[in-house]
């Protein structure tokens, strides 16, 4: 990497806690901006042999080009229509206000950048792809909701983006662009696949890579140079490449990474090997989802890894997740990351954020044991790399 991040923290939020207020908002940036030359005057005493009225010229502060901004990342989001979550939605009378807590669709709205991850496909066309247990499709209209919760950018590197056969994927990409909703790890062909998605936040700019590993058999078709597709990382050199892209051309490279087996929280040796060739290769932040479940979380030289975001709202099990916000801060001359997980469960297709200290504690004491056993909370919250 060619930037180095000095402090990186990761702080479980109560009810009282929180990330600095958020800076921007995105827009597409495909390359780096220069920053611009700070200015810097000469002289800051008075000149002995000027007139009695001159004054003293002083010297300017340069200019260290300070940023501030916050990401944040959710795990799994099921809107087919033939699932449990759109028949909850139905019943309440607030939408999706009634689905997910307000407390934490309001942090979603107020991120610089809110991405999840859509498990599922929006149309009305297709048919179930045969072979697979379970095939999610949702109405068109449900970009609504993503909409509602201030969903910036979708993922679609997953296992269920082409449930429904292309035709129904191809008008899924139509219905997010119509929206004005960015997407990225799936697309038309290969190019648009794997292509990262790049925001400017303060004037940094910002890479999302992501990509797919999660199915033991593969059904879902991996872009070509001619056909559409979700963007594979079975075999991870196309995704390195990718990453070490995004690296060269943004200030910050977040990977977000398909993987694991469902609703375990034992590792597989692909996701913490891929982890560190991620980190190595030019990630600041490694995320993962697909499990259904959180996974423990560690640090890799520095980068902060959570290997599954859980499931945020996908069905009626009682399931601890998260938020997981990015706070990006600093100037030219230090930069800091602050990664502060913030505390939620899943449970009867409700998902609310934990505030009651005895249940944000045992969540706590539920990341600090999963393997790897990485990080550790100290009494302000605040989590630190295990030595």
């Amino acid at each position: 990497m060619k930037r180095r991040i000095f402090a990186c923290m990761l702080a479980c939020v109560f009810l009282t806690g929180g990330c600095g207020q958020p800076a921007g908002t995105p827009e597409e940036s495909p390359a780096e901006t220069a920053p611009e030359e700070a200015l810097s005057l000469e002289s800051g005493t008075e000149d002995p042999d000027a007139g009695n009225g001159d004054l003293a010229v002083q010297e300017e502060e340069p200019d260290l080009h300070e940023y501030d901004f916050t990401l944040a990342f959710a795990g799994d989001i099921n809107l087919g229509d033939d699932w449990g979550t759109m028949d909850y939605y139905r019943e309440q009378e607030n939408g999706i206000r009634g689905c997910i807590d307000p407390q934490l669709i309001e942090r979603m709205q107020t991120a610089d950048l809110m991405c999840l991850n859509l498990e599922c496909c929006l149309s009305d066309a297709g048919a179930p792809m045969e072979g697979k247990a379970y095939t999610f499709r949702g109405s068109p209209d449900h970009v609504g909701i993503l909409k509602e919760l201030g969903v910036d950018l979708v993922n679609l590197a997953n296992n269920h983006v082409f449930d429904y056969g292309e035709e129904a994927f191809l008008d899924m990409l139509s219905v997010l662009e119509e929206a004005g909703l960015p997407k990225v790890g799936a697309g038309a062909d290969a190019q648009e696949a794997q292509a990262p998605w790049y925001g400017t936040f303060d004037g940094k700019t910002v890479a999302v890579v992501s990509a797919t590993r999660a199915e033991k058999y593969i059904l879902t078709p991996e872009a070509g140079e001619n056909t559409p597709g979700v963007f594979r990382c079975y075999e991870m050199e196309n995704l390195l490449s990718t990453v070490e892209e995004a690296d060269r051309n943004a200030d910050f490279v977040i990977a977000y990474i398909h993987w694991g087996t469902e609703y375990s929280e034992k590792l597989e040796e692909a996701q913490t090997e891929g982890a560190r060739a991620l980190a190595e290769a030019g990630a600041d932040v490694v995320l993962g989802a697909h499990p259904h479940c959180l996974q423990g979380a560690e640090y890799f030289n520095g980068t902060p890894v959570f290997y599954s975001l859980g499931n945020y709202w996908f069905n009626e099990k009682t399931l601890d997740t998260t938020l997981l916000e990015l706070h990006f801060y600093g100037n030219d001359e230090e930069q800091y990351l602050e990664v502060t997980p913030v505390p939620a469960r899943q449970e009867g297709y409700y998902t609310r954020l934990l505030t009651d200290p005895q249940e944000a504690d045992a969540w706590q004491t539920h990341m600090e044991e999963m393997e790897p056993s990485g990080i550790w909370f100290d009494k302000n919250g605040i989590a630190r790399e295990v030595e």
